[in-house]
């Protein structure tokens, strides 16, 4: 049986394809304030540029190509089973190869109902318009996981984490909750790994969650990535 590597992504690892990071050091995405485009109550007090917002991102996002870094993880499911758990809301990771993709966060190129989380649209990279209705009859709305919202996949990422043989933390400074939890919800001690753009001003977890953490560039830490696993076989 193959070893389980489980990879947790983050915006890190879609910036260097150049998409902005959901949430930087001033607390805009796009120029944007992130309580006036991600959150429930934004939606319901403006709908046209919550969507406007999205469409914007969807069609940014159909003119971004997966990195060397997204290559090189789906490089790995040819010796290894391979999940990816990511906060991302692109499609990077099955445009670079992985197979086996869990979005923490929901996902740009689906819609779904205002009314029922579970009434999810594949769209692609096509606009969603204001009077566009679900089959319930409601408006429409990115498949995205906004602020104060539930995050429907968690458990299945618990699970997915409790699965592993190793663990990879790729892009990510691990400061967003749930999200961020889930290394603690890893049975293995073996090999656990930290990849990230180097930020000095983030705080790290605890050390001995870690066997080993190195900062730099996803698509530069790659080539060592996959040595990495290699000797840890």
């Amino acid at each position: 049986m193959k070893r389980h590597i489980v990879v947790l992504t983050g915006a890190g690892i879609s910036a260097e394809s150049g998409l902005a990071t959901f949430r930087d050091s001033n607390g805009l995405w796009e120029k944007h304030n992130v309580h006036d485009v991600a959150t429930p109550e934004a939606f319901q007090r403006d709908p046209a540029l919550v969507l406007r917002f999205y469409n914007e991102r969807r069609r940014q996002l159909a003119n971004t190509l997966p990195n060397r870094a997204h290559c090189l993880l789906a490089e790995l499911e040819r010796s290894y089973q391979v999940t990816i758990i990511t906060q991302n809301v692109d499609d990077l990771h099955e445009r670079g190869g992985s197979t086996h993709v869990l979005h923490l966060h929901g996902e740009l190129t689906k819609a779904r109902s205002s009314k029922n989380p579970q009434a999810i649209h594949s769209i692609g990279y096509r606009d969603i318009s204001l009077g566009e209705r679900s089959q319930d009859g409601s408006q429409l709305r990115p498949h995205i996981v906004w602020f104060g919202e539930e995050v429907p996949m968690l458990e299945a990422a618990i699970d997915i984490v409790r699965s592993a043989d190793d663990l990879l933390i790729v892009g990510t400074s691990l400061q967003v909750y749930p999200a961020a939890g889930l290394v603690h919800e890893s049975r293995t001690r073996r090999a656990h790994h930290r990849y990230r753009p180097g930020n000095p001003h983030r705080k790290s977890l605890p050390r001995p969650v870690y066997s080993k953490k190195r900062s730099g560039r996803c698509s530069r830490m790659g080539k060592q990535l996959i040595q990495t696993c290699a000797i840890n076989a």
